[in-house]
């Protein structure tokens, strides 16, 4: 969003340019973002659906509100030096609203967004009845990214508009996984796995519930848990505590 080249837009469009196609994947938490970076991704996510689901608990209805989705850009870019795509629904209301939007995840930062063309009370892309706002009203939002059905839909959409484009490749819509070859082929610049993560988290802490609540222990799904000493490699848990031997050795010696 900044023009400065030490900002996060100028390190998410570094990021554009340095890898063909970008991956994207959705981090919907600070740990989770920590680990997407650990792996050698080069720019994280955040889903409007993803807030939603996992920060409020309630459908992405256009329910939460421009602070609820903050609240989770901070923790992330606190804890992860990765730039990050933020989805920002409909803007949360007209140009002025919109204007505000962006100078907040500025602020808080994000390194991009893009809105929808719903109107304020939106659905989900992937699901029936959803409203078009008119096209002068569309005129004050910003159109970053397209939801497509076919590759040759990812090529009209590259030719006619000239700027990088975004493939959300969703699970269960109505969006093929198509690879990030395929995509690469046709021009795409960014695939992004916006939901892939948090799906198989929210799967595998149902198993664990439910386990633990028919065995009555959870020895039986250890095997699907991360250790203790994985969790603390992705938090790098050990600098932190030398950090306080340090301090407290110096205390002592004082």
């Amino acid at each position: 969003m900044s023009t400065t080249q030490t900002s996060a837009g100028a390190r998410l469009r570094a990021a554009v340019a340095a890898e063909k196609p970008l991956q994207m994947v959705g981090a919907i938490n600070a740990y989770t973002a920590r680990m997407a970076a650990a792996c050698g991704f080069k720019a994280v996510y955040l889903a409007g659906s993803g807030v939603a689901a996992n920060s409020l608990g309630i459908p992405d209805l256009g329910i939460s509100t421009m602070d609820d989705v903050l609240i989770d850009i901070r923790r992330i870019t606190d804890a992860c030096p990765l730039p990050m795509l933020v989805d920002a629904d409909t803007g949360w209301g007209g140009a002025f609203n919109i204007a505000r939007t962006v100078r907040s995840f500025t602020k808080f930062g994000a390194g991009g967004m893009h809105i929808e063309d719903q109107v304020q009370s939106k659905r989900c892309g992937h699901r029936p009845g959803k409203e078009i706002v008119p096209k002068q009203e569309m005129v004050d939002r910003i159109k970053a990214a397209v939801d497509a059905r076919t590759d040759d839909q990812f090529v009209r959409f590259k030719e006619a508009v000239k700027v990088p484009i975004l493939a959300n490749i969703t699970e269960f819509g109505q969006t093929p996984l198509y690879t990030r070859d395929e995509l690469g082929g046709v021009g795409v610049d960014i695939v992004l796995h916006c939901c892939s993560a948090y799906r198989a988290m929210n799967a595998a802490a149902l198993n664990t519930y439910q386990a633990i609540r028919r065995d009555g222990t959870q020895k039986n799904v250890l095997a699907t848990m991360q250790t203790r000493a994985d969790l603390y490699k992705y938090l790098d848990y050990y600098a932190y505590e030398a950090k306080l031997d340090e301090l407290f050795a110096e205390g002592k010696e004082k």
